[in-house]
């Protein structure tokens, strides 16, 4: 019988760390320790401590279950990562995680460890609907369930903002430096946008605090990529094999990773660029390219793909059809973005290409569907905005809306039935059954989605209408291949 992995010790020294974690002392505190930040930012630190050592081992902090506790503590923070490229798989096992408390039922230890004199940064990676943000007013949401939680029981907060704002709370009256808060998640402005919220959150509580808060904490925005499917029993049992014990933490991606970082950590910050990633004064440029060629182009390819039939993106892209759809929308959002210095577009199109391609990677795309209403504005909506002002074709943007609205019908005329997984689904229930241009109009306004600006756009959304009409009384691969035709 396979033994599980419980310490340092139990890896030959092959597969073992090259650096002793046990030397490291810790100095980051992280909000959500899934898949994605074991595949990012723990990756990039364990490269760090590998490279010159320092105290920047992780506390990982889970916010609603014992999972990650789970199968992280037992294994003294240890996990394999498994990188999946068209070449084959390499694997590193993971020494950067010191440990993770799970609080969903007590937020005091997560608070405890934030505020020891140690830590200098904590991060984030708690998926956009955990916040409880307003992204329209850059403020809090005083009507999520853990904003209005935390307003009330502040003495003991659970959610994202309320946890953060007492631990500030504490170092501002015990004298204490405070940490930076770095947020990793898919968000525009995620810096700026955490900080307004935090700051909107903390006025309610104390206005003293808001005004040190504004003073004394940074917040430095992040763009992040690495495509990171959820683990499944194969990514454990290809683990198994390579490092000859069990791994119940193991996580498998892509062999891309990108990390672009305000450099504005007051206190201090691990080497990551020394290992690959890219600090500069203003990531919002990068930021704009990922969310539209990658992440808008992904949401696209992901309705489309999942009414198609195909579950998985590498199915998408040997569909020589679909495959000729994606290449459309990569070119066209590259064209309503202003020029980075070092970046070529194009080449950054091939790559994405090149990356959806990956067979090693299952990502599926009923996973990448979820959440339509948190990711349709940046995604698709403001690319759409430029791409009028720029006097460019607006059907790409089109096909992809109709596309969502295709989702949100859950209409079973060319698919099994399926969950729509949406923080909004209540909401969509609402969905017009005549899809005129007023009616797709009225319900986007009615559920808060309407970009400013757009009402007008009536060579747009006549062509959403007719498009989603097509796509509400055909099978979804001859739309596509009328499209294309």
């Amino acid at each position: 019988m396979t033994k599980r992995i419980t310490h340092l010790r139990d890896l030959s020294a092959n597969n073992r760390p090259k650096y002793d974690p046990n030397a490291c002392g810790t100095g980051i505190v992280h909000l959500g320790v899934g898949s994605f930040h074991k595949a990012h930012q723990a990756y990039y630190t364990d490269k760090v401590l590998e490279k010159s050592g320092g105290d920047w081992r992780i506390i990982g902090v889970s916010l609603r279950s014992n999972n990650a506790q789970n199968e992280l503590r037992p294994q003294k923070g240890l996990y394999t990562l498994l990188m999946k490229g068209q070449s084959g798989t390499t694997s590193r096992v993971i020494g950067s995680i010191y440990d993770v408390l799970s609080v969903s039922k007590n937020s005091e230890p997560a608070i405890h460890a934030m505020v020891s004199k140690n830590i200098k940064i904590v991060s984030l990676t708690v998926t956009e609907k955990a916040y409880g943000l307003d992204l329209t007013n850059f403020r809090c949401n005083t009507n999520h369930p853990d904003i209005a939680f935390d307003l009330k029981n502040f003495h003991s907060p659970r959610g994202v903002l309320g946890i953060l704002t007492k631990a500030l709370e504490f170092c501002k009256y015990r004298g204490l430096s405070p940490f930076s808060i770095l947020c990793c998640d898919n968000l525009p402005n995620n810096g700026k946008l955490l900080r307004s919220a935090v700051l909107d959150f903390s006025q309610y509580i104390d206005k003293k605090l808001c005004r040190w808060i504004e003073d004394k904490v940074s917040f430095p925005s992040t763009m992040v990529d690495r495509i990171t499917p959820s683990p499944t029993q194969k990514t454990y049992q290809e683990a198994t094999k390579i490092i000859h014990l069990k791994d119940h933490a193991a996580v498998e991606t892509e062999d891309f990773s990108q990390w672009i970082i305000e450099d504005n950590f007051p206190l201090g910050r691990p080497n990551w660029d020394s290992v690959g990633a890219i600090f500069t004064n203003d990531v919002g440029p990068f930021e704009k390219m990922k969310l539209r060629m990658l992440n808008g182009t992904h949401s696209m390819l992901a309705y489309t793909g999942f009414h198609s039939g195909h579950k998985y993106v590498r199915d998408v892209m040997n569909d020589k059809v679909l495959y000729s759809l994606v290449e459309r929308h990569i070119l066209t959002a590259a064209q309503t973005l202003k020029p980075i210095k070092g970046i070529d577009y194009l080449n950054y199109g091939k790559s994405l290409i090149s990356r959806f391609l990956n067979p090693e990677i299952a990502h599926e795309t009923f996973q990448i569907a979820m959440d339509g209403t948190e990711k349709m504005q940046q995604r698709i909506f403001y690319p759409l905005k430029d791409a009028i002002s720029l006097n460019l074709d607006t059907r790409p943007f089109a096909f992809a809306t109709a596309a969502w609205l295709r989702h949100v019908s859950k209409s079973y005329h060319d698919c099994p039935p399926y969950e729509l997984r949406d923080p909004l689904a209540h909401k969509l229930n609402a969905f017009p059954k005549d899809r005129t241009v007023y009616s797709i109009i009225s319900y986007l306004s009615r559920i808060g989605l309407l970009t400013d600006g757009l009402e007008d756009a009536e060579i747009f959304w006549g062509q959403v209408s007719s498009i989603l009409n097509n796509m509400m009384s055909k099978p979804m691969k001859q739309v596509v291949e009328e499209e294309l035709v």
